[in-house]
């Protein structure tokens, strides 16, 4: 903004990236495409920097990737199932 003349305070800045962030999430979100009738979970442990981690990835029958979370410890709402 300031290349346009535009002088504003970093503050300023913030307090219109709080007004603003929750209403793109919002809308993002709206505009997330739904998951097919086709797809599975994955999980794998992995090496990443030289530090062992999990790989959780949501993948549709075609072999693309939905969606991924990769975590050093393994999250609790995922050990729940496995303790049954």
């Amino acid at each position: 903004m300031h290349e346009r003349g535009v002088f504003v305070d970093h503050s300023t800045v913030y307090r219109w990236a709080l007004k603003i962030l929750p209403v793109m999430a919002l809308i993002f979100r709206r505009r997330k495409r739904s998951l097919g009738k086709s797809w599975r979970m994955d999980e794998t442990y992995i090496k990443v920097t030289g530090q062992w981690s999990y790989l959780y990835r949501a993948v549709y029958k075609s072999g693309d990737i939905v969606d991924f979370l990769l975590t050093a410890k393994m999250p609790p709402d995922l050990l729940r199932p496995a303790r049954r």
